[in-house]
């Protein structure tokens, strides 16, 4: 991924890419309007202002007289108001363009996100997303409000130059025109040079920072494995490669800003040393000489800008490309417009038309291979889960537990072959149907910054305090509130920090519980909770799981005896399916599986006895 973009850092102004940004800019067509306008006022403002200046010198200074001087104010004092109107305007609308378009970019990015499948995440990094919806639209959007009409507004200025010292002398004119390719060449040069040690800066500074994260978040395994030493070393290794970039960012500038200068200072001179002779000569009027001399400093600046702005609007075509490429994004599981048509989708969904779920679930003749896969997960695969049972799956870690729930609700779907939900093949209902009657209690579960009682609710937003504490009782979450000072409104932290893993678990279980749905998942969710702990959930998880189907990913094989179906996993398939006793009897795969877990837990007790 680095080395793409990379890659797309590289490539050359491309007006098709700078095309998706159209539908964000077109609501604020308006506004553009007006920046542009008043943008291009202020250029011929600029332009006219040495004018002025040169009919003050030629009528008051040089003849000596201040007939109409007061005319001559009251007039230039008009001029400036209107440009400094013109340049409040402009600031405003493009704050307003810059402000919205970001934010209509962000707002697109985030809800896109929603829409795009689970197998999405599991293989982009969090910073990649974060880096787009952040950083990358703010770039942009800065960008279009202000970079793409600075190149106008210097534009308009260069060519309006042009023909004012045109009108005014030829010669000198044409003098300074010879100077600017030498000083645009000696520019683009620079520039490029510039912006690819900036590119190199931008790297590393995102290196630095993952480096300060790593840092931070893992301080305490680092500790544990006492590698702070080494960590130090890689940090120092990072920060100097930044301060060597930087070093050269800084002396390329250091040449290239005294050196256009200089280029300049040499043209202005010339342009006052043959200004100079003609006025001797009385070829040429002082305030003519005056006003051709403010064109002739005023004008590289604008040609450097132009210069400067471009290098950033090629090298942003990369974020363009980076957030456009989220945008396109397809999810890899989208309902038929018939099934949007009838049951609505996740934003604007049309519960009036979803049927009741009982929790029948059916595999016919079901494969699967992931997307990046290159074997069959399932081959052929049956089974027919009634409603109200409880299947567990078990085996190995990395075995492939997950794959059949993930299938099962709906989070990919079969490569060939159907998956029945009451009857029905489930991609003839919307996602969201299904996923609404799903209760799925993870592994490492996540909880949102707020109190409990808000993470519990989002089992179900409408749901009563009363509601809230009778869930959180059921799974005996109602023990770690009684823990904390301000009981159900305890913040949790970011991410559920302030809580032990443990106690997170018992949250999450409460927020399933809350949405009462027909299909229970529990993802090895009883791993992270001590004995105690587990004891007292034991009792409420068989009171819940009772008249639901039930997916149980287990890795206590004692937690599951019960099951009315145990299907064994291995290297992705199932080997082995039936109930704890029959598997027993049949001395296969969960045999051994069960008597060398049972064989380590003997022995931990025989241990923590002891001590």
């Amino acid at each position: 991924m680095p080395g793409y973009e990379e890659q797309m850092e590289k490539r050359p102004f491309n007006l098709k890419v700078w095309g998706k940004l159209l539908p964000f800019l077109k609501p604020y067509k308006k506004p553009l309007i007006i920046t542009i306008t008043m943008n291009l006022f202020t250029a011929l403002i600029d332009i006219l202002l040495p004018l002025f200046q040169r009919y003050a010198i030629d009528n008051f200074i040089e003849e000596k007289a201040l007939d109409g001087l007061w005319g001559y104010a009251a007039l230039y004092a008009g001029v400036i108001l209107v440009q400094t109107f013109s340049v409040v305007m402009f600031c405003r609308k493009s704050m307003e363009v810059e402000m919205n378009v970001g934010k209509d970019l962000k707002r697109a990015s985030f809800v896109h996100l929603q829409t795009l499948s689970f197998s999405y995440y599991n293989v982009t990094p969090v910073g990649y997303l974060l880096a787009r919806v952040m950083s990358d639209t703010n770039r942009i959007a800065g960008l279009v409000a202000w970079g793409l009409v600075d190149i106008l507004w210097a534009l308009a200025y260069v060519a309006g130059v042009f023909v004012a010292m045109l009108m005014l002398n030829v010669r000198l004119a044409l003098l300074v025109i010879l100077v600017v390719p030498a000083l645009a060449v000696l520019t683009v040069y620079f520039q490029n040079k510039i912006l690819h040690w900036n590119r190199r800066i931008r790297k590393v500074n995102s290196q630095m920072t993952g480096a300060y994260n790593e840092g931070i978040t893992g301080a305490k395994t680092s500790k544990t494995l006492v590698i702070e030493q080494s960590n130090f070393e890689d940090f120092s290794r990072i920060t100097q490669d930044m301060r060597a970039s930087s070093i050269k960012a800084a002396r390329l500038n250091a040449i290239y800003i005294p050196t256009v200068l200089f280029v300049s200072s040499i043209a202005t001179a010339v342009v006052l040393a043959m200004g100079g002779n003609l006025v001797m000569e009385h070829v040429m009027m002082l305030g003519t000489l005056s006003a051709f001399t403010s064109y002739a400093v005023g004008i590289f600046e604008p040609i450097q800008q132009m210069a400067r702005t471009f290098a950033d609007v090629i090298s942003a075509q990369a974020n363009i490309e980076r957030v456009s490429g989220l945008l396109e994004q397809k999810p890899g599981i989208i309902d038929t417009p018939e099934v949007v048509e009838k049951y609505g989708d996740s934003f604007f969904p049309k519960k009036e038309n979803w049927e009741p779920i009982k929790g029948d679930i059916e595999f016919q003749d079901v494969s699967f291979r992931y997307p990046d896969g290159s074997d069959d997960v399932l081959h052929h695969f049956n089974l027919k889960i009634p409603a109200g049972t409880t299947v567990a799956i078990v085996g190995e870690t990395g075995a492939g537990k997950s794959t059949l729930v993930n299938l099962a609700c709906r989070f990919f779907e079969p490569t060939q072959g159907k998956i029945l939900i009451d009857g029905r093949d489930y991609r003839e209902r919307s996602q969201l149907w299904l996923h609404s009657n799903i209760g799925y209690v993870l592994q490492n579960p996540h909880l949102f910054s707020g109190t409990v009682m808000e993470n519990i609710r989002y089992g179900r937003l409408e749901a009563t305090d009363q509601e809230v504490e009778a869930a959180a009782k059921a799974v005996s979450a109602d023990t770690v509130v009684d823990k904390l000072e301000e009981g159900y409104q305890s913040d949790v932290g970011e991410g559920g920090d302030r809580l032990s893993t443990g106690e997170k678990q018992l949250i999450s279980f409460a927020r399933a519980v809350l949405a009462d749905p027909r299909i229970f998942v529990l993802d090895e969710a009883t791993s992270s909770i001590d004995t105690r702990t587990e004891q007292l959930i034991q009792d409420a998880i068989s009171h819940l799981l009772k008249d639901r189907t039930s997916f149980l990913i287990a890795h206590r094989l004692s937690t599951i005896r019960q099951a009315d179906l145990i299907l064994v996993v291995k290297d992705g398939r199932i080997v082995e399916q039936g109930k704890h006793l029959e598997l027993l009897q049949n001395n296969g795969y969960y045999h051994t599986l069960y008597s060398r877990q049972f064989e380590e837990e003997s022995a931990l007790q025989v241990l923590t006895s002891s001590q």
